[in-house]
């Protein structure tokens, strides 16, 4: 077994070269908007205890990926783990699938998996090993170096989703909530394939539905539902609010607008860490 899962797409969904992905990163960050919940007198800056974000290339989601990630910004020293659950789209999966390697590489660094945390779950039957699961798939890759640009020094729990329950999702995600140090990224596209009128009118009403915690979304609404559906499982009993951050869809960014797919960038904060 490989102890380490090399980058996989890039080249396809971001640069290859290391340079050229970090000014990227860095680009599409600096146009982000500042954190919603920056630094007040009396108050310290807030962070997003978890995040919804897209997972297409760059070019297509990368802006709209960037608006949650800038939102961490106030928590680089603070946050040591990121929990990262994305759907699987290449090898089939019951449960949720952990990579049974000891880190991941990009172009940007390696980043050591949360051995804790594997350790944590062990005892849930939802939760497998898979390699090939991984080996792969980009819904979770794409997010690794804008997770190393705005973060300090970070493990990775990394998690590919099959066929499992919104409890199944929720009961892992209540396993390794942790605290400020931890955060959670949800990995899902909005819509698929439909015309651009038809895609904003359905992923208005899938936001909608995200930002009232309401965990019966469809996998034609969010490719990844099923991890969706278990942070908005989780997130009532966590007091957690939902928050929207952009939505757009891939004929607004670089593709036409006869076949779109959705995007969307949302934002999860506890209701007792708001600023008012």
């Amino acid at each position: 077994m490989q102890s380490v899962r090399p980058a996989a797409v890039a080249g396809s969904f971001y640069p290859r070269q290391a340079a050229v992905l970090a000014r990227e990163v860095r680009a599409l960050l600096a146009q982000a908007a500042s954190p919603v919940h920056a630094d007040a007198p009396g108050h310290p800056a807030v962070t997003p205890k978890a995040l919804i974000v897209p997972h297409a290339g760059y070019i297509y989601s990368g802006a709209t990926a960037a608006l949650a990630y800038r939102q961490l910004a106030p928590g680089r020293d603070r946050i040591r783990r990121v929990v990262l659950l994305g759907p699987v789209h290449r090898v089939p999966v019951r449960g949720l699938a952990l990579p049974g390697v000891a880190a991941f590489d990009t172009q940007l660094g390696r980043i050591p998996v949360d051995q804790d945390g594997v350790a944590a779950l062990a005892p849930l039957p939802q939760v497998v090993v898979s390699p090939e699961a991984h080996a792969m798939e980009h819904s979770l890759e794409v997010q690794l170096p804008f997770l190393q640009t705005v973060l300090d020094d970070f493990t990775l729990l990394p998690l590919a989703v099959g066929h499992a329950s919104p409890a199944e999702v929720a009961q892992v995600l209540d396993t390794v909530w942790g605290g400020p140090e931890t955060v959670i990224v949800i990995s899902s596209d909005l819509s698929h394939f439909l015309p651009y009128r038809q895609a904003q009118a359905v992923d208005q009403a899938s936001v909608r539905q995200m930002l009232q915690l309401d965990a019966t979304l469809t996998h034609d609404q969010a490719c990844g539902g099923t991890p969706v559906n278990g942070l908005l499982l989780a997130a009532p009993a966590h007091g957690l609010t939902a928050e929207l951050l952009g939505q757009c869809n891939s004929g607004d960014t670089a593709g036409d607008r006869d076949r779109v797919v959705g995007y969307a960038a949302l934002a999860f904060y506890r209701e007792a860490d708001h600023v008012h």
